[in-house]
């Protein structure tokens, strides 16, 4: 079912989705962080300018400076003045975010676990179960 209100930006295709209960300034980081770590925005990317972004998805500045603050203190990017907001240079930031992403999925993972009363013994199996399976499952 399509959102009640999903906004694209032809410069940067983010959307925000009024139907996503997360607040606007979360969804737009989590595409930004996504690109970066897919590999689609490398270092010094550069960023739409915070009002071109807001003009663009109908979103307030005030949502998009919070969202390029947050991403800049996590070191996503960079913002240079007069300049604008650049993907940051770090080493392997791709690779960190995956990692971030991972840590997420294994902390809802075991709280499913803890839901299901499972122990330690029998997270641990099923999660060497699924590196198996996807072992088998890569020629």
């Amino acid at each position: 079912m399509p959102c009640i209100l999903c906004i694209t930006n032809m410069h940067s295709n983010l959307i925000i989705s009024q139907a996503d209960r997360r607040p606007m300034y979360l969804q737009l980081m989590e595409q930004i962080r996504r690109r970066v770590a897919v590999g689609d925005w490398q270092p010094g990317h550069e960023l739409p300018s915070i009002r071109a972004l807001a003009a663009e998805t109908q979103v307030s500045v005030i949502t998009i400076k919070r969202a390029y603050l947050e991403l800049e203190r996590a070191g996503v990017i960079v913002t240079r003045q007069g300049k604008g907001s650049f993907i940051a240079d770090t080493v392997d930031l791709g690779a960190s975010l995956k990692r971030e992403e991972l840590v997420e999925h294994l902390v809802a993972a075991a709280r499913i676990a803890d839901d299901l009363q499972m122990d330690r013994g029998e997270v641990l199996d099923q999660l060497g179960e699924a590196l198996d399976q996807l072992t088998k499952e890569t020629p």
